[in-house]
This record gives structure tokens, C-alpha cells and sequence, in this order.
């Protein structure tokens, strides 16, 4: 082989050689973009997994810690309208009170069986028996209130001083905890006796 031909034989083979190089440098950095790749997946994954078992774990804290405020709640938010219940423990703190008689307690009409008003179930054309003479309370989604008007006219006055302790006991009470509106009328000749009209709010969780 002569001279020249030798020459051009090695510089095709540097040339190849060094295209080799590259190549070779090309693909394995290639894998090693993979891979870093997928190390990064695979650490974003273990944090996510990390992040959902921490969160688990605060959830059963949390169900652990509010459960029994839960309980609490449901005990002291009546599940139902009971009305006759309600008329009873209202009656019982006026006879604790001393108040031996109430002219009347009385509660919203009933829409039971009405096409349209606030408690009309969607779609049924009819009222649910447990929404009936509810209102929602805005803010607090499933809590209702019915609405309770305590009365005692001109002829059954009581003493100012049994009134004040009827009040104080319906605010202690479970049922009849918040009492919106009050209205005394005192008695012309004898101020210490006055009639009364009292709106209690009783919260009903159904």
C-alpha cells in the first residue's frame, strides 16, 4: 500500500473513531438523562406517598380528637321536631319557674304536602315530613330552626322574678337554647306583673 493510500486509510479511521467518541458520549449521556429522569419521578412519587401518609395520619388524628365533639354535638342538637317533647320541657321550666300555666305555645303552619315553600324536597312535589316548619341556618349546612312562640296573655301574668327564671332555664336547655325575641307587657296597677311573648330558635340537626 502506498504512502497516500495508508494516509487516507488513517485519517478515515480518526474519523471514525472520533465520531465513535461522540456517539458513544451521546448515548450513554441519553441514559443517564433517563435515568436521572426517572430518579426524579421516582423521588416526586416517594414525596407524594410521603405527603398522603401524613395526611392520613393527621385525618385519623383528627377523627380521633373531633369524634367525640361529634358525639357532643349530636347530644346536644336534637335529631328531630318533636314537637310534644318540646311543649313538655318548655312546660317543665315554666313549673320549675313557678309559672303554673302558659296561655300557649305554638309552632309555624305546616307545608306538609305543599308543592313549593322552603322545605319542598326537589323534584318529589311534596315536603319532607322532617323539613316541615324548618328553616335552614345559613352558613351551616344540615342545621335547621323551628321557630317556638311562648305566650302569656294579660290574664295569666306572672311575677316579674318567675318570668326572669323561666327565662334563664329555657336558655339552659337544650331545646330552646336561644330566645330571639322578647316582648313584656306589665301589669298598669302592679308593674311586678307582666305577660310576656317569647320566639325561641330550637336548632334541629335531622
Amino acid at each position: 500500500m502506498k504512502a497516500k493510500q495508508l494516509y487516507i486509510v488513517l485519517i478515515i479511521l480518526s474519523v471514525l473513531a472520533v465520531a465513535g467518541f461522540f456517539g458513544i458520549g451521546y448515548g450513554a449521556n441519553t441514559l443517564m438523562q433517563s435515568q436521572a429522569n426517572k430518579l426524579s419521578k421516582l423521588r416526586a412519587d416517594s414525596a407524594a406517598l410521603s405527603d398522603q401518609e401524613v395526611a392520613l395520619a393527621k385525618n385519623k388524628q383528627d377523627i380521633a380528637k373531633y369524634g367525640d365533639l361529634n358525639k357532643i354535638a349530636q347530644s346536644i342538637v336534637p335529631q328531630d321536631k318533636d314537637q310534644a317533647e318540646a311543649v313538655r320541657e318548655i312546660v317543665n321550666l315554666a313549673a320549675q319557674s313557678g309559672i303554673g300555666k302558659l296561655s300557649s305555645i305554638t309552632f309555624p303552619n305546616s307545608t306538609l304536602g305543599a308543592v313549593s315553600g322552603g322545605a319542598a324536597v326537589k323534584g318529589t312535589g311534596s315536603s319532607n315530613p322532617n323539613l316541615t316548619q324548618l328553616l335552614p341556618v345559613t352558613g351551616i349546612n344540615g342545621v335547621y330552626t323551628l321557630k317556638i312562640t311562648v305566650t302569656q296573655l294579660q290574664s295569666d301574668q306572672v311575677p316579674y322574678s318567675q318570668f326572669t327564671t323561666f327565662l334563664t332555664k329555657l336558655e339552659q336547655n337544650r331545646r330552646t337554647a336561644q330566645v330571639s325575641n322578647i316582648t313584656i307587657q306589665p301589669d298598669g296597677s302592679n308593674p311586678n306583673m307582666v305577660a310576656f311573648v317569647l320566639i325561641i330558635n330550637e336548632y334541629i340537626k335531622p
